[in-house]
C-alpha cells in the first residue's frame, strides 16, 4: 500500500470521522509468552584445596619529629637502605620487592595545635621462594615486621582454576545425562549456563606485632618464620536444560 500525503488523509479523516475512531478502538492482542516444557534448572561444582605458594612479607618503620621534612628524610633513609638489601636478593617470582604505603601527617596537641610530624614507610617482600624471603627480611634492620601472608600465585591461581572449571563442567553434563534418564528422557540440549569460582584461603595469622627495637633486634639475629596454609578453589556451574 502507497503512502498517501498528508493532505488528502486529512480530507478522508474530515469526510468519514468515524474511520480515526474506529482505528483507534480495534483491540490490540498481545501474544502471552508459553512457558518452555521440560527445561530443568541444575548445578554442580568442584574444588580442589593445594599448599599455598605466595609469600608476602609487609616491612615497615614509623618515625616521629618536629617537622615535616625530618620525618620524611628519615623515612626515605629507612627506606633506601631497606631497598639496597632486598634488591640485591631480588628475583623474578622468587623474590620480588615493592614499595607499600608512605603517610606523613601531622601531630597534634589537646588544644588542636601541631606539636610534631609523624610517618610511616612499608616494603613489600614476596615470591615463591620462601627461605629466600624470610633470610633477606632478616638481614633488613632499618624496618619491622609489619604482617605475613600466604596466597596462591597468579600462575598457579589460574591452573588451579582451570582444573577445577573442567571438574565443574564434566560434574554438570553427568548430572544433565542423569537428570535426563530420570526422567525417561533419551538427552537434553543445553540452554543457558553460567559459571562462578570462589577462593577460600586458610592462611597463618600475622605475628603479633612487638616494639621496634625488639622487633629489629629478632630480624638481625634470625630469619622470619613462615609456615604457608592451604587455599581452595570452588568453581560452580549452573545452567537450565531442555530434556529431548
Amino acid at each position: 500500500m502507497r503512502a498517501q500525503p498528508f493532505g488528502r488523509c486529512a480530507r478522508q479523516l474530515r469526510q468519514a470521522p468515524w474511520l480515526l475512531c474506529a482505528a483507534l478502538a480495534w483491540p490490540v492482542h498481545a501474544e502471552t509468552p508459553v512457558a518452555p516444557a521440560n527445561v530443568v534448572q541444575i548445578a554442580a561444582s568442584g574444588f580442589m584445596q593445594v599448599q599455598q605458594d605466595w609469600l608476602t612479607l609487609r616491612l615497615s618503620t614509623n618515625e616521629t619529629g618536629p617537622d615535616a621534612l625530618t620525618v620524611q628524610n628519615q623515612l626515605k633513609a629507612a627506606l633506601e637502605t631497606a631497598l639496597r638489601v632486598a634488591r640485591a636478593e631480588a628475583q623474578p617470582s622468587r623474590l620480588e620487592v615493592r614499595t607499600g604505603q608512605f603517610n606523613l601527617h601531622p601531630r597534634y596537641s589537646s588544644a588542636g595545635k601541631v606539636i610534631g610530624w609523624q610517618g610511616s614507610a612499608e616494603l613489600l617482600l614476596e615470591g615463591r621462594d620462601i627461605a629466600r624471603i624470610t633470610e633477606t627480611a632478616g638481614k633488613i634492620s632499618t624496618l619491622t615486621l609489619g604482617g605475613v601472608a600466604f596466597s596462591l600465585s597468579r600462575q598457579m591461581q589460574r591452573q588451579l582454576e582451570s582444573e577445577v572449571q573442567a571438574q565443574a563442567i564434566e560434574r554438570f553434563k553427568a548430572r544433565a545425562a542423569e537428570v535426563a534418564t530420570g526422567f525417561g528422557f533419551a538427552g537434553y540440549t543445553l540452554r543457558e549456563v553460567a559459571i562462578s569460582s570462589v577462593d577460600q584461603d586458610f592462611s597463618q595469622p600475622d605475628p603479633p606485632r612487638m616494639p621496634a627495637m625488639q622487633a629489629k633486634a629478632a630480624m638481625s639475629d634470625i630469619a622470619v618464620p613462615a609456615v604457608a596454609g592451604k587455599s581452595t578453589v570452588n568453581v560452580t556451574v549452573s545452567g537450565s536444560i531442555q530434556l529431548r
